[in-house]
């Protein structure tokens, strides 16, 4: 028997309607940088996003009298000098292949440039949020700033090798890369529906199942555009009443789809996180891409659980 689910159920509305901008809450991510002894050394890179505020602190000795961007003219808000600190807000998010150069003028008669980029990839695609900058490697505020990163750094690496290894073992990981490599009948899942949709330079072909106990999608992405390649940025699975996100296992084809090819996201839902409060709960599965924006909404109803 077919499984009724809501209309909103593809995409609320439009599956790939424009991609909303996400609206995850990014962690303060604060850096250190060391100005390089040569001047003819590559310019440091700054990681900037739409409309979030990226600040340049400068010790003491070092205050900045002026700055100037070349070439990002009406792309990002004025750039404010205040006392010991640089202010950077871009009005929209960098394409992957931009990058603008700013030149900070040191009280020390000094021209320093760096290179403003998207994020990317990198740190699951935040933005710099404050960098301390120091002329010194070895002064004492810069070698506590940097044993902070170092601290922080190890920390993320700790929590990355845990996940990976709850992933090696997990039953709903296993199942989800069946599904990503096309071997449904290696797993208890039923199609339950389908559906799909083009974006300007995506195309999304989507796959709903059911099982005991769990459910599962499976996207097929097609990259459209002829010189922008496009990578998952994450997934969240909230629920209908709430944003708590609830846990689910991701696999994927490939890191990166290149233009002019396509690649698969298998995605297993435990039944447990359709409970809410004892009560069977609708959820909200939600696919963010490379440059924070959603490319997909799809609404799970707990009748796919089946029994």
């Amino acid at each position: 028997m077919r499984i009724a689910l809501p209309r909103t159920w593809a995409l609320l509305g439009t599956l790939l309607a424009g991609a909303a901008v996400a609206e995850e809450h990014e962690h303060a991510v604060i850096r250190t940088l060391v100005l390089p002894e040569q001047p003819e050394a590559a310019p440091q890179r700054i990681y900037v996003k739409g409309q979030v505020v990226t600040v340049l602190r400068f010790e003491q000795d070092l205050a900045p009298l002026r700055a100037r961007l070349v070439g990002g003219e009406g792309r990002f808000e004025p750039v404010g000098v205040v006392g010991r600190k640089v202010v950077l807000e871009p009005q929209r998010d960098l394409a992957p292949e931009e990058g603008f150069s700013l030149l900070v003028t040191l009280s020390d008669a000094r021209e320093v440039p760096f290179l403003l980029r998207p994020p990317g990839r990198r740190e699951h695609g935040s933005a710099d949020q404050q960098l301390n900058v120091y002329k010194d490697r070895d002064g004492y505020e810069a070698m506590a700033s940097a044993l902070v990163d170092s601290e922080k750094e190890n920390k993320t690496l700790r929590a990355e090798n845990e996940r990976l290894h709850k992933e090696e073992v997990s039953e709903d990981h296993a199942l989800a890369a069946l599904l990503t490599t096309g071997a449904v009948a290696q797993t208890p899942f039923g199609v339950a529906d389908h559906f799909s949709g083009t974006d300007g330079d995506t195309t999304l072909d989507g796959t709903v199942y059911r099982g005991t106990g769990k459910a599962a999608v499976v996207f097929k992405v097609k990259n459209l555009s002829a010189r922008r390649p496009w990578s998952m940025s994450s997934v969240r699975l909230v629920g209908r009443s709430d944003t708590r996100e609830r846990p689910l296992a991701v696999r994927s084809s490939s890191a990166v789809i290149e233009p002019g090819t396509s690649g698969v996201i298998g995605l297993v839902v435990d039944g447990s996180a359709f409970v809410d409060s004892g009560t069977l709960t609708s959820l909200f599965l939600e696919l963010y891409r490379h440059d924070g924006l959603r490319q997909a909404v799809v609404e799970l109803s707990p009748s796919l659980l089946g029994k």
